[in-house]
C-alpha cells in the first residue's frame, strides 16, 4: 500500500517500466546496454519501492544499490536481493545517503521515481556529487521536467532550470501518463534523462555554491528585471551598467539570460 506521506505512486503497468528500461539502456532489448561503459561504475536506485525498475538495473549485472526508507518494502526488497548477488539494499534517506561512499571509487549512474515535494532537494544532493556521476534518470512531475529542460525566455525557465543545466544536459525521453502508477498521481509524469557534465564544463565559475544563491536572487521576484531583484547586492547604475556590458537590456528579467549570462554577471557583480 502506497504511503501518502512518502509520496509513494508506484509504476505498476510493466509496458511502461520496459520503456524506461529501453530508454535508460538496462532493457535486454535495448541497443547499447550500459554495461559496456569504459569505467567501471554501479547504479544508485531513489526510491526502489516494490522494485519495479530495480530487476532490470540488477539484471544488467552491474552493482546496484537499492535505497528505500520504507521497512515494508525493504523486506521485499531483499527477497529480490537474494535472486541478484549484484543487488544491495540500501535502507534510509536519500537526502542522508553518502553517494561518494556507494561509489566507492566507481562512476555512478541513478536512477529514480522521485516523491514529487522533494524533487528540488535531491537534484540539490546529487548535484553536491556532480563529480562522481556520468548520468541520472528520474520519473518526476511533467511540470517540474518542463522547468528542467526549459531555455531562456520561455514560461518554464527559472532556478530549478538554471540549477540542472549548469550541472548536466537534460533531456525528456518520455511523457508517461498518470494511469502507469498505482495509486495514480493527479499529473502525468515523465522521464528526464541529465547526462553529466552540463554547461559547468565550459563555465568558469570560482565559488558554485555563491553563484547559486546569486541565481536564487535574480529569480527571487520572477515579475522584477535584474535591476530590482539585485538591489540588496549592487546599486541599479551597476547592474545597469554590467548588463549593458554584456550585451543584456538593461530592463531584463532572470528568465531572459543563458546560464553563461547569469555566471558572468555573478562574476562581474561579486
Amino acid at each position: 500500500m502506497a504511503r501518502q506521506r512518502l509520496g509513494q505512486h508506484f509504476l505498476y503497468d510493466a509496458g511502461w517500466r520496459e520503456q524506461i528500461a529501453r530508454a535508460i539502456r538496462v532493457s535486454r532489448h535495448s541497443h547499447a546496454r550500459v554495461e559496456s561503459a569504459d569505467k567501471p561504475f554501479c547504479w544508485i536506485e531513489i526510491g526502489a519501492g516494490h522494485g519495479e525498475m530495480t530487476e532490470f538495473l540488477a539484471a544488467t549485472g552491474a552493482p546496484v544499490y537499492a535505497v528505500e526508507m520504507d521497512p515494508p518494502l525493504i523486506t521485499q526488497l531483499q527477497q529480490l536481493a537474494n535472486k541478484f548477488p549484484n543487488l544491495r539494499i540500501v535502507p534510509g534517506d536519500v537526502l542522508e545517503t553518502d553517494l561518494a561512499t556507494i561509489a566507492a571509487g566507481r562512476r555512478l549512474r541513478l536512477y529514480g521515481n522521485l516523491p514529487y515535494y522533494i524533487t528540488s532537494p535531491i537534484l540539490h544532493r546529487f548535484f553536491q556529487s556532480a563529480q562522481l556521476i556520468d548520468e541520472i534518470h528520474i520519473v518526476v512531475q511533467l511540470e517540474v521536467a518542463l522547468r528542467l529542460v526549459a531555455r531562456p525566455g520561455t514560461r518554464d525557465y527559472g532556478y530549478l532550470s538554471v540549477l540542472t543545466q549548469y550541472f548536466s544536459q537534460p533531456k525528456i525521453d518520455l511523457k508517461i501518463p498518470a494511469g502507469a502508477f498505482r495509486p495514480p498521481p493527479d499529473v502525468d509524469s515523465a522521464l528526464v534523462s541529465l547526462r553529466l557534465p552540463g554547461e559547468n564544463a565550459r563555465i568558469e565559475v570560482p565559488d558554485e555554491s555563491r553563484f547559486l544563491e546569486f541565481v536564487k536572487m535574480c529569480f527571487a521576484h520572477k515579475r522584477k528585471t535584474l535591476v530590482n531583484n539585485l538591489r540588496s547586492l549592487a546599486e541599479p547604475a551597476r547592474v545597469k551598467e554590467t548588463l549593458t556590458g554584456l550585451g543584456v537590456a538593461t530592463a531584463a528579467r532572470a528568465e531572459e539570460l543563458s546560464v553563461a549570462q547569469l555566471a558572468a554577471l555573478s562574476e562581474q557583480l561579486r
